[in-house]
């Protein structure tokens, strides 16, 4: 690989900065996240794929530690589940955690659309189900493509039910209808945000019409024979859906996208393409590391990390805490604030990458490039930094080191020019409770479309700069 000049600041390309035995790593790799990708649509699935990839490698339930009040030690793996939407994984490092760890931090959520609470509903021929979309979307995408269903049930009988519909061959998919160009004049008059109104969401999920029953001869409506084939085949009835979670994501697959395959598209890149590397940089660390390494996945980043499995939460703090206590017992909540103050979190996040076809809302020579490696941002927010985590000159100093000495090309970003808008990660919820913290994170094309793409190279190199960073 070639020497970073230390007079300029130049932008690599991280395809030119592979060996054939790296490119061939890298395609390999890819190829396991796009399977990943298509295995987790959803915050409860990845969690589930997750632990999975996790006990293979022989990660313990950190429970067990808890219950058992049984000490830790270096090199222990252990793993903690939030409410099977959230996830905390470390390897416990040689050093005393309260003199700080080095964490990657990530979101598993994406932006879907979610059945309304009584969402069955039967108008003009069809059966539908109301939606309420779920983070910062474009509504327009979502109609006119295939849908399918995931979630999970609980019954009143105590059995939950997990619901994954449109994603098997010979599975039906859904849809949301999109009105046609002969009829359209006032709708193609309205601004992009009107074009399709939240309360047009919804999804198409039948349209025989009912029969005569053998009891009384009375006519099914169109709802009432749905919900007979939803008894029939998987046991629910209405006030089923008002127990459940129900989320509306894309039925295409992810794949490569490209002639030369040199690119990923799919669903649910942000911010899954920095969860799984995350993780699989923790999974293929070698050895002990010096400090404790952690991989921290959070729920409901897209709609600002409320809630007991998002970011604002005091969950990753308990982590910490029964942690330090699991070193020494005689720890206190003192051991906690050192811990969280000593630690560097990388807040694994996607950022634009420079698209071509709309140059007028990005500042190329801050911008990230799709190819060019990992994008580092010092700072996000919208404007005027607002909602921002701006880190020191220090820590980017430090990381940037880390990165430079293991030859992995990097690049500095910001999400648009300044007056263009702006977005948010968890950064700034990490740095209210004392981290040091750093953007960085994969480059995406179409960021919070049904359909998003990123650079094998970008999400390759993202992947050897976090396990570059947790090694220490």
């Amino acid at each position: 690989m070639a020497e970073r000049n230390p007079l300029t600041y130049e932008l690599k390309n991280g395809w030119k900065e592979m060996s054939p035995e790296i490119r061939e790593d890298a395609m390999a790799f890819c190829g396991d996240y796009i399977r990943f990708l298509n295995d987790a649509k959803t915050e409860r699935e990845s969690v589930t794929v997750m632990v999975s990839m996790l006990q293979s490698a022989g990660f313990v339930d950190f429970n067990t530690y808890i219950a058992g009040n049984k000490s830790v030690k270096p090199g222990d793996k252990i793993y903690w589940v939030n409410r099977e939407k959230a996830l905390i994984a470390a390897v416990v490092g040689n050093q005393d955690p309260t003199l700080g760890m080095n964490m990657v931090g990530a979101h598993i959520d994406a932006p879907r659309l979610d059945f309304k609470p009584n969402p069955l509903c039967d108008d003009g021929g069809f059966v539908m189900a109301k939606t309420h979309y779920y983070g910062g979307i474009k509504k327009y995408q979502w109609v006119a493509v295939p849908l399918a269903i995931h979630g999970v049930i609980l019954r009143k009988d105590g059995t939950k039910f997990n619901i994954r519909i449109g994603e098997n061959p010979g599975d039906p998919v859904f849809y949301i209808s999109d009105l046609l160009p002969h009829l359209a004049g006032d709708q193609m008059g309205n601004t992009a945000s009107k074009v399709v109104s939240g309360e047009q969401l919804k999804v198409v999920l039948g349209s025989i019409p009912g029969t005569e029953t053998e009891e009384d001869g009375e006519k099914r409506s169109l709802k009432e024979n749905l919900l007979t084939l939803l008894h029939e085949q998987y046991g629910l009835s209405e006030s089923d859906f008002l127990r459940g979670e129900i989320e509306v994501v894309p039925a295409f697959q992810a794949g490569d996208v490209g002639l030369d395959r040199s690119l990923v598209g799919g669903y649910g890149q942000d911010d899954r393409v920095c969860s799984y590397t995350g993780l699989r940089a923790l999974l293929d660390l070698e050895g002990v590391p010096s400090k404790t390494a952690v991989c921290y996945l959070s729920d409901k980043e897209e709609i600002g990390s409320v809630g007991n499995t998002g970011a604002r939460a005091n969950w990753l703090e308990n982590f910490v805490l029964e942690l330090c206590h699991a070193w020494n017992p005689s720890y206190e909540m003192v051991a906690l604030r050192r811990s969280l103050s000593n630690t560097c979190f990388l807040s694994a996040d996607v950022t634009a990458a420079f698209d071509p076809c709309y140059p007028e809302v990005y500042e190329k020579g801050n911008s990230a490039f799709a190819g060019c490696g990992v994008a580092i941002a010092k700072y996000t927010g919208s404007r005027g930094k607002s909602g921002a985590s701006d880190a020191s000159a220090e820590l980017v100093a430090s990381v940037t080191d880390i990165f430079d000495g293991e030859q992995i090309p990097w690049q500095i970003a910001e999400l648009g020019k300044v007056d263009a808008g702006g977005g948010g990660t968890i950064a700034q919820f990490m740095t209210d409770i004392g981290m040091d913290v750093l953007d960085c994170g994969v480059p995406v094309i179409s960021m919070h479309s049904p359909y998003e793409v990123t650079s094998k190279a970008d999400v390759y190199w993202t992947y050897r700069a976090y396990r570059a960073f947790m090694q220490g």
